[in-house]
């Protein structure tokens, strides 16, 4: 604990801060006014402050004590020196004698050779580390643990004021926070290209009061809101009384941080050196947010992040910035947040012109939704909740993985071009809507459709698609706090059946696990969740689930034709076992005098490469056989789909990849078993082509992909691509894609 004077002295600087900060006058002037302030009131000889100018590169922006000429000129990269390493880890370097520190880098144009103690602190926000601040003395000592516990809270209100943009004026080096182009390179969780404006799921609280005048008044603030927080999770306890336990764990977990009477002291005691009620409460988050960050523990992050996420609603007691702020949806709405779950997702619907997430995964409940709505998804998108305010420009390129967050007026105007070539494109596939996906050589390829909603059904007529080749039944269950009942999943069952007015809707059965985790499941806990418990691996063991999803769709038929298929299956025994657990149910439905379908299909998704190798039987006892290339391809290649460093450098149209495809046709062929291939690379017309080459005549696909497929394959022969790609194999090459476009830029017109 730091004694009274300390405290008393820390609450006079930042007074002496609050009120420099509260002066009219340009940034530079203002930067200059608290280097000055800083180091008188710590009795150092230096104080300096430098802000990253961008990713990598820090610039001193303001110095009491070192050379004044150096600022704006004097720059260090993340990680140089003693300054950027405290940037870069974001704790604080405190030394008696700085020149013999490991890394120290010696600017002679700042003059600070003659310093010896030095303590840097990182100026964050919010678990960011936006720049550092600086004192140096000539006298050599290490600074107290008061001393450095002062100047984080300084740190921590400097940050408040940057994230304002008090700190930077006209003729500053640094552009204005929010006023600059930012550029991100993400992860593509559902391609396509979109332009809008950014509308936050949960916009920030952002506090304007750092500074308090009394202590005690803001301690009792802290307490009452506590006390509201604490009421308000006790409430949420009561209402999920019968909730599944997982719920529950939940819910005490949310419990038992509201009321550690550690968070609380640590937060009266920022508040009791001079801290607003609200800058304590976020001072605590930014701790919880960087720990969080450096964690690799997949437990630990949980739980730091239930710990973010109550300090937001704490935030939003003490400030009364309701998620709701009365602030309008600008047009072309563009949803940008941490991450979001799928029932909140679904509650915006399509009026999204897109989605950018911080954090997520393709596979998981916002990808999967996305997916059905045919909205670009972006993921990974660094700190874009931090850069980003509502009504922002911001155009996704979901094709090459990039944001343009505010974005200068040439490369609008390009993105605007790239859109309005692609809107010319979907035109001229227009026409062909009623027409069949018929090669030159005469092969006729069936293109379906995926879904997930009832939304989804009215692109089956729009699009031109054959049917759909692959209905996600794992929507329903993902957006529900409880299991679903049977006769609601047979009234949904028999909607979109209804819908797809007779052509074939094949219904996977429920694809769960792996980061498809339900709420009412416990998590597991699994290094390797997307080869662990997952879809029919699941479904075997939870048989009263299956079995009801079954009963469901056999009700939902009402005698007519019925395709099912089972995902993820990677042994023979795992599909005999699920076929006899429906013919069960088909036997049960029929003693109950209900009707059963008048056909049944009982399908295999093969995703793992397992099953090229699998028994001559298994393609014999399946009624058709569909491969999930998204999964199929990872597994082959060994390489993560949500891993960019290692996804992107394997091809489809790899011929290992190929040779492994081929062996599935050959093996389907053999046993007269149909075969299609569902994925993203379905819907991209160069792999599409080359697959159905191969002999795949079913693909399956997103909607606004089955325009430019059809196009390409009513173009060629695909008996001359089939003849490009052995060649191509025969070669040596690595990928037949360089032949394959050969090809295509030579052949003589269709």
């Amino acid at each position: 604990m730091i004694d009274d004077p300390s405290e008393s002295d820390s609450r006079r600087l930042l007074r002496r801060l609050r009120d420099v900060l509260a002066e009219e006058s340009a940034g530079q002037k203002r930067l200059d006014r608290i280097t000055r302030l800083i180091a008188d009131s710590t009795g150092s000889d230096v104080c300096s402050i430098y802000l990253f100018r961008d990713a990598e590169t820090l610039e001193l922006c303001a110095t009491e004590g070192l050379n004044p000429e150096a600022v704006h000129k004097t720059r260090l990269r993340i990680g140089e020196g003693l300054v950027g390493r405290v940037a870069r880890t974001g704790t604080p370097v405190n030394t008696a004698n700085a020149p013999a520190e490991p890394g120290f880098r010696f600017m002679p144009e700042t003059g600070e050779e003659v310093f010896s103690t030095f303590l840097g602190i990182p100026i964050q926000r919010l678990g960011e580390t936006i720049g550092v601040l600086v004192i140096q003395s000539r006298e050599s000592r290490r600074c107290s643990e008061d001393s450095v516990y002062a100047l984080e809270v300084v740190a921590m209100v400097l940050a408040e004021m940057a994230e304002l943009g008090a700190f930077v004026g006209e003729g500053a080096a640094l552009r204005a926070l929010h006023q600059k182009s930012v550029t991100l390179q993400t992860v593509v969780g559902q391609e396509g290209v979109a332009e809008g404006h950014v509308w936050l799921h949960e916009p920030r609280v952002v506090v304007t009061n750092p500074v308090a005048d009394d202590p005690e008044a803001e301690k009792a603030r802290l307490n009452d809101a506590v006390e509201q927080l604490r009421i308000s999770v006790d409430d949420m306890l009561s209402l999920a009384g019968t909730a599944d336990k997982e719920q529950r764990d939940v819910l005490e977990t949310y419990r038992m941080f509201a009321r550690s009477t550690g968070w609380l002291r640590r937060m009266e005691e920022d508040v009791a050196r001079g801290l607003s009620a609200e800058a304590a409460v976020e001072k605590e988050q930014s701790l919880a947010r960087t720990r969080m960050d450096r964690s690799s523990d997949p437990y630990l992050r949980e739980r730091l992040h239930d710990l973010d996420d109550l300090s937001n609603r704490l935030l939003r007691i003490l400030t009364g910035q309701g998620r709701n702020t009365g602030a309008e949806m600008p047009p072309e709405p563009v949803l940008v947040a941490r991450n979001i779950g799928p029932g909140e997702l679904l509650e915006y619907g399509r009026k999204l012109r897109g989605i950018v997430l911080e954090e997520g995964s393709v596979g998981s409940h916002a990808a999967i939704v996305a997916r059905a709505l045919a909205i670009p998804l972006l993921i990974h998108a660094h700190n874009i909740t931090t850069e980003a305010l509502n009504g922002d420009l911001i155009l996704l390129d979901g094709e090459q993985g990039v944001v343009h967050l505010r974005p200068e007026e040439n490369v609008a105007a390009a993105f605007r071009d790239k859109i309005a070539m692609a809107a010319k494109a979907q035109e001229r596939y227009a026409v062909l809507r009623d027409k069949p996906a018929r090669a030159l050589c005469g092969t006729e390829v069936s293109l379906m459709m995926n879904a997930g909603l009832m939304a989804d059904l009215p692109s089956l007529g729009n699009s031109g698609a054959d049917g759909v080749g692959l209905f996600r039944t794992e929507l329903q269950f993902l957006i529900r706090s409880t299991v679903p009942r049977r006769g609601d999943l047979a009234a949904l069952y028999r909607r979109v059946m209804d819908a797809a007015g007779g052509k074939r809707v094949v219904f996977r059965t429920l694809d769960i696990g792996s980061d498809k985790v339900l709420p009412y499941m416990k998590p597991q806990d699994e290094p390797n969740p997307a080869m662990g418990w997952r879809a029919i691996r699941v479904g075997l063991e939870k048989r009263g689930m299956m079995r009801m999803q079954l009963q469901a769709l056999v009700r939902a038929a009402r005698g007519r034709p019925l395709s099912v298929m089972f995902p993820f299956i990677a042994q023979f025994e795992e599909f005999k076992e699920a076929r006899d657990h429906f013919l069960g149910v088909l036997e049960h439905e029929r003693r109950l005098g209900h009707a059963v379908p008048e056909k049944v299909e009982i399908g295999a998704m093969v995703e793992t490469p397992s099953m090229a190798f699998a028994p001559r039987q298994f393609f014999e006892l399946t009624d058709f056989i569909s491969i999930g290339g998204n999964d199929l391809k990872q597994f082959f290649f060994a390489a993560d789909r949500e891993n960019e460093r290692v996804r992107r450098r394997y091809d489809t149209l790899n011929v290992s990849f190929l040779s492994l495809v081929h062996r599935i046709v050959e093996r389907c062929e053999a046993a007269g078993t149909p075969l299609s291939f569902c994925g993203e690379d379905a819907g991209r017309p160069i792999e599409a082509m080359c697959l159905a080459a191969l002999g795949m005549h079913a693909l399956s696909m997103r909607p606004a992909s089955i325009g430019p497929v059809k196009h390409l394959i009513r173009r060629v022969n695909l008996k001359e691509v089939l003849d490009v790609i052995r060649t191509a194999c025969d070669s040596g090459e690595q990928s037949v894609r360089p032949a394959v476009m050969d090809y295509l830029r030579n052949r003589s017109p269709g």
